[in-house]
């Protein structure tokens, strides 16, 4: 019968490559996001945090990537941001300053104006983050409807400024 023995030094060693791999495999982009209601000309007012909308009106979703430091990924950081509706409509978010006339911070948006002739009803949505490898990590809200976007029957009246 054959004992194998190691020390401490190559059972510790042995542990340190293991979750060296295993923290490298499970490296993620932590993702934060919301849904508001976008600036259009006549229509109430913009950057409200919103899921509830009628047709022709505009919905953005901002949405903040980092990577496991922390760090904020931007443009160079990352390949693209996806906001992928249940429909299998995609919008691509560009990352940019918010708001865009003076800025105030910086973040990914990908922006929709509802069609006249969409559906009303619940839908459910994801964002689909690749970075520059082409790794992906998928967000979605919580399954509630009242965290899902809501289109009502009816459509926004923009009214004319002058």
């Amino acid at each position: 019968m054959r004992v194998l023995t190691l020390s401490a030094a190559a059972i510790s060693a042995l542990s340190v490559i293991g979750f060296a791999d295993l923290a490298q495999a499970q490296q993620k982009l932590f993702i934060y996001a919301d849904m508001e209601r976008g600036n259009q000309a006549g229509a109430p007012p913009a950057c409200v945090l919103n899921n509830v909308f009628l047709h022709l009106e505009k919905v953005v979703w901002r949405v903040r990537v980092q990577d496991q430091t922390g760090k904020v990924l931007d443009d160079k950081g990352l390949k693209s941001v996806i906001v992928e509706m249940q429909d299998g409509q995609k919008l691509e978010a560009r990352f940019g300053g918010h708001p865009p006339r003076q800025p105030t911070d910086y973040l990914w948006a990908a922006a929709w104006i509802i069609p006249a002739n969409y559906p009303t009803g619940t839908f459910e949505y994801k964002l689909i983050v690749t970075d520059q490898q082409g790794n992906t990590q998928t967000w979605e809200p919580f399954k509630v409807a009242t965290s899902q976007l809501r289109i009502l029957d009816g459509a926004i009246e923009l009214k004319k400024t002058n």
